[in-house]
């Protein structure tokens, strides 16, 4: 008769490696968890990967460059001031579209983009949008101010955030890579589509984006 033990012995490897393995695969999917997780799964942001969807074959042209929407992305809560230095929130502005944008008069492609943007509110703005541009200069506060009385952008909302923690909380969720960093956001709060670097916001292809991005909303537009 063939001694057993030998059988026995060659199968705690396989036990061990078969407990090794699933070890390891457990470990994977609970890293790979970590690494799959979105900064927002808010239900209340479904709509907005719809909107984005909808619009995606309108992103051509100039402004072909924006990513839309692929998974519901509820924005932080954004804090900053407006002209008068009273605090303001990204929450303020729920009920309608804004176009969030943030520059610095450091920012070359940001002082260009600044025109289209101020054209984009006078065509744009209403009860249902409005272009919310942040600037992030952190030195001297009447910098800015003066660009924009120097460069007659007078459609625009002064908006300010002098710690820079808006661009910090965007770069969090990465949504914000560089300046300008400009992200369209639907009335919840929620993210359509963002863009790294400028964008001539007043063509007809944004316009025609944006509008369509409105929906019957910008029917009066």
């Amino acid at each position: 008769m063939l001694d057993p033990k030998p059988s026995a012995t060659r199968r705690i490897p396989i036990v061990i490696a078969t407990v090794v393995v699933g070890g390891l695969a457990g470990f994977a999917a609970l890293y790979g968890l970590g690494l799959s997780r979105t900064p927002s799964g808010d239900p209340t942001c479904k709509p907005a990967v719809a909107t984005a969807q909808r619009i995606a074959p309108l992103a051509h042209g100039e402004v072909a460059a924006l990513t839309m929407a692929s998974a519901p992305l509820k924005l932080p809560d954004l804090t900053f001031e407006d002209g008068d230095g009273k605090p303001k929130k990204l929450s303020d502005f729920r009920g309608k579209t804004v176009l969030v944008n943030l520059w610095a008069t450091w920012c070359v492609p940001c002082r260009k983009e600044m025109p289209a943007l101020d054209q984009l509110q006078a065509k744009l703005a209403g009860p249902n949008f409005e272009v919310v541009a942040i600037n992030i200069d952190t030195r001297d506060p009447e910098k800015p101010k003066t660009f924009l009385k120097e460069a007659n952008l007078t459609r625009l909302g002064y908006f300010n955030d002098q710690k820079a923690k808006v661009f910090q909380d965007l770069k969090s969720i990465g949504r914000a890579l560089g300046m300008p960093t400009s992200v369209l956001v639907d009335p919840q709060g929620c993210e359509i589509a963002t863009i790294a670097g400028p964008a001539e916001w007043a063509s007809e292809d944004a316009l025609k984006l944006i509008r369509a991005a409105l929906g019957p909303a910008a029917a009066s537009l």
